[in-house]
């Protein structure tokens, strides 16, 4: 039968020694002193970690708006592009 008044029995993750925690908060393995709060069977898999963490959007770049008049004056310089470069052929 278990004794009852030893607290909870503990398997040390590092040595494998079998011990009893005395009721005490934190579980430290007699033989080799590591504090069973480290296991790493307690702690979530890189995967795990990864997967619960939301992922980043996007940078999204702020639109641009462009008015009416805007645009009446690019197409403007784009016409005036155009007869610069018909005049430049007329005279090579």
């Amino acid at each position: 039968m278990p004794a009852k008044d030893l607290g909870s029995k503990h398997l040390c993750f590092k040595c494998g020694t079998k011990f009893y925690d005395m009721k005490k908060p934190a579980a430290i393995c007699p033989k080799c002193g590591a504090d069973q709060r480290e296991s790493p069977a307690l702690r979530p898999a890189a995967s795990e970690r990864r997967a619960k963490a939301p992922p980043k959007p996007p940078p999204v770049e702020p639109a641009v708006e462009i008015s009416e008049e805007d645009a009446e004056i690019d197409e403007d310089l784009e016409e005036g592009a155009e007869e610069d470069l018909a005049e430049s052929d007329d005279e090579g």
